[in-house]
């Protein structure tokens, strides 16, 4: 009787169990069925124990049949309640996994919050990147129609800077210093000097926009070119930071703009600047260093600071020689730039060495028939005459109108005679 009492009391809490299930929380409901199953248990203990107290002899009776179909009602309660308890658990895990989701979709869609700015930024960088394209591809439509229509003028271009070279040697610094510039935008070093040069090359965006911003200097607009390089080398710094090779490229680049201005002073502060970014970030010895310091010595001469500019043209010649080596046509180039500091300083001795040497280089490497050739031996003729060496200036002239009389008419005969042969007649 009282095991007939407790299962209908375990139906009863069973019913009001699953009544209540709704309104329970899933802690609550887990807490209940443990205890459910300790009840569960308790029964079927109480239960094997009453068959066991009956004896073999009352297992066909009444009571017997009672005690087992409760034991099996039990059994059945107890299977019932594991399998909630691992329903329990299995949840337990889903929730977790659910939470763990939900973590995993609040950071997706942070960081594709973050993308969407990102792609926002690109998109509008892209579409300014089209803009300056479509700008570039004018530039150089521009560009290729005045190249074909300055070949019509080359001859005459070339005896202008004949004529103003010989009314002040000075300035045959600068258009050799522009071309020097442009040359080592991308050097291409010996091999043996690799790891001094490797590491930095100027990008073709920047070799662009300088090639713009001679276009722009040369038609004297400088209210385009000036804040070109302005916007240009903000947008390094801002991007690059200050100390960095590009940053020190374009320094250079408006640097020349300031020199073309006659803005000295705001020119030699940014090649100074350039001088100490090339310096720390590519090397003392880099040949973007000696370009930058052929160019601070190239405004020292223009301003007739040539005590300044020797020492600084001196250095670019012994980076130019370590690095690229004592013969190479740059090397030569550097030489007629300190010969014509030291002419302007009255230091002949130096100029004829320094003439003599690049002279040597321009032949051995480029040729007699170079016009670098031709150029260095009117220089140095020039300085022969400045000494009164009437005798040495008159052999190299004629050397010069020789060779350019053989490339024009042929062979030299007794038809076809240079003018310094022939005699004038009144």
């Amino acid at each position: 009787m009282i095991a007939s009492k407790a299962i209908r009391t375990y139906r009863i809490r069973k019913i009001e169990s699953i009544g209540k299930m709704t309104q329970m929380t899933q802690d609550e409901i887990i807490s209940n069925t443990k205890t459910v199953l300790q009840g569960l248990e308790a029964l079927r203990v109480e239960h094997v124990s009453l068959m066991t107290g009956m004896g073999e002899a009352h297992r066909d009776n009444e009571k017997s049949d009672i005690v087992r179909k409760n034991i099996e009602h039990i059994e059945l309660g107890l299977s019932e309640a594991q399998v909630m308890m691992a329903l329990a658990s299995h949840l337990q895990n889903i929730e977790a996994e659910k939470q763990k989701l939900k973590t995993q979709v609040r950071r997706l869609h942070q960081e594709n919050a973050w993308l969407r700015d990102e792609l926002a930024n690109t998109q509008q960088k892209f579409q300014a990147s089209e803009q300056l394209v479509a700008q570039l591809e004018e530039e150089k439509k521009h560009l290729e129609f005045m190249a074909s229509v300055k070949k019509y003028d080359d001859n005459q271009e070339q005896e202008d800077s004949c004529e103003k070279s010989r009314t002040d040697p000075v300035v045959e610094l600068f258009p050799d210093e522009e071309s020097d510039e442009r040359n080592n935008m991308s050097p291409t070093p010996p091999s043996q000097f690799a790891n001094q040069t490797a590491g930095y090359e100027i990008p073709a965006r920047l070799r662009t926009l300088h090639n713009l911003v001679i276009q722009y200097a040369s038609q004297g607009r400088y209210e385009v070119a000036v804040p070109l390089c302005k916007q240009a080398l903000e947008d390094l710094e801002r991007t690059s930071g200050h100390d960095h090779p590009d940053v020190a490229t374009m320094l250079n680049i408006l640097a020349l703009v300031y020199r073309d201005q006659n803005k000295y002073k705001e020119a030699a502060n940014l090649l100074n600047d350039a001088l100490s970014i090339r310096g720390k970030t590519l090397g003392e010895n880099h040949p973007a260093v000696a370009a930058t310091l052929n160019n601070l010595a190239v405004l020292y001469g223009k301003r007739g600071k040539y005590k300044d500019a020797e020492p600084l043209c001196k250095r670019a010649l012994e980076i130019r020689e370590k690095v690229l080596g004592k013969d190479h046509p740059d090397v030569a180039k550097q030489l007629n730039n300190l010969a014509l500091l030291c002419q302007n300083q009255g230091k002949y001795d130096e100029v004829e060495k320094y003439y003599q040497r690049a002279l040597e280089i321009y032949e051995s490497k480029l040729g007699p028939d170079d016009s670098n050739v031709a150029k260095t031996k009117n220089n140095l003729a020039s300085c022969y005459l400045k000494q009164g060496k009437y005798t040495e200036a008159e052999i190299l002239y004629k050397q010069v109108l020789t060779r350019a009389h053989e490339r024009e008419f042929g062979a030299i005969d007794s038809k076809n005679k240079p003018i310094w042969q022939k005699g004038y007649k009144p």
